[in-house]
This record gives structure tokens, sequence and C-alpha cells, in this order.
């Protein structure tokens, strides 16, 4: 069964051009042309993968990708905006998106972006049964659920990528450089800002006082650790 992947994009040249190379990928493609109808689509489609574009009539994309990170959390989310401003890239990221891609851009660099996205979704299969544990958290690689205390912590994608990372790896310092290889892909040339804003996301999670961390603590001059004893 091919991915199905909404796309919701109000202007129909652009919607359709991206709807042949998607599908050439092999892609159920699921079109929505405005953010109202996207909504819709997605709660009766179940969608793998979300590409939405921010300036749309009606409710916008970063309504639509705050809709639905908060109500279909495993979803991946790529943006496209013909913005290139710092300040709208990070609301994108902040709402919840996985990646962003500004306008206008190549078909095969948005492939490209699907499928490490995609990566970052599927499970591993051959983690069945293995669990990290590193008091208080615990983090089951098979069915993909993080826990504080044994209480479930519902993440998105790049964060549960991110804290398998972290887990794997206690006291490890990552560069954001790493990071973003690790996580977005070798060759990744969106904004590296994703990972500080992902990191932000993931503390306010984790963390108790996100603005003083206990857990995931920056290194500063390098990037991030999760802190041990």
């Amino acid at each position: 069964m091919s991915d199905k992947i909404l796309l919701v994009e109000d202007e129909d040249n652009i919607r359709k051009f991206t709807k042949i190379n998607l599908e050439r990928e092999g892609y159920e493609v699921i079109e929505a042309g405005s953010g109202e109808e996207g909504i819709v689509l997605a709660e009766e489609n179940k969608p793998e993968i979300a590409i939405l574009d921010v300036m749309l009539p009606g409710i916008n994309g970063y309504e639509v990708c705050s809709y639905l990170r908060q109500n279909m959390d495993a979803i991946g989310i790529i943006m496209l905006t013909a913005k290139t401003q710092d300040d709208d890239k990070i609301t994108g990221f902040e709402q919840g998106a996985d990646d962003y891609l500004s306008k206008p851009f190549n078909p095969k660099e948005l492939i490209l972006r699907i499928k490490s996205l995609k990566r970052r979704i599927k499970p591993e299969e051959k983690a069945q049964g293995n669990v990290i544990e590193l008091e208080p958290f615990s983090l089951d690689l098979y069915s993909k659920i993080f826990k504080k205390n044994d209480k479930e912590i519902v993440l998105t994608p790049n964060e549960l990528h991110l804290a398998t990372l972290f887990l794997k790896n206690p006291g490890k310092a990552f560069t954001r450089g790493e990071l973003l290889d690790l996580v977005w892909g070798e060759g990744y040339n969106g904004d590296n800002k994703i990972v500080d804003v992902n990191i932000r996301r993931l503390r306010s999670k984790v963390e108790e006082n996100p603005s003083k961390p206990v857990y995931l603590e920056t290194v500063w001059g390098t990037g991030y650790r999760w802190k041990t004893e």
C-alpha cells in the first residue's frame, strides 16, 4: 500500500505539479486547497505526511500544522512558503513542523525531504523488545513510547529521534551539525535553527523547568547533551 501524503496548497498550478511528482514516486496524494479542507481530509484519511503551504485562505498553514500536531502527533509535517525570514521558519518549527522548504523548490529536493522524514517516522522492527531505561525515563524502541516516571510523553518524530540519540548516548555532547546529520540526514540544507527549536520543544516536555534544564543541557560552544549523574 502506498504512503498517503496530504498536500495543502491553494495555488492550483503548484499543487498539481507537486502532486504529479509525488505520484511518480508512488505516493498517494490527497489534495486540499484550503486549511479547513486539509483538516477535514486529514481526519478522514490519516496521512503519514502533510505538506502545508503557509499562506492559505482562511486558516493558515501554521494553524493547520498546530492542529495536526495536537491531534495526530505521529504525522510528519513539511511547511512550504515563499517567505525566507528566520522568524517565519521558527514559527513553523514551534507549531510542530518537522521540516521547511522555501518556494520555488525543486521537486527532487521535496522528495528527498519526504524520504528523510519517513525514515524518522518508520518504526525500527528489529528493535522489538528493546527498551532504554535512564531514570526517570524509559523509551521502547519498537513501540516508540517514551515515558517519564511511567507516564507517557507524546513526542513528534524529530523529538523522538533526538530523545533516542540522547538516551542511547548519555553524557555525550552532540554538536548542532551532528544532530542535523543524524536526525535530518546528511546533506540537509535547511535552516540549522531547526535543531534549537526542537531541543526547546523537547525540553518543554521532559523538564520541570525548561529554563533551568536538569536533563537536557546546553554545552556552550558545542551543542547539547543528556546529563548523567
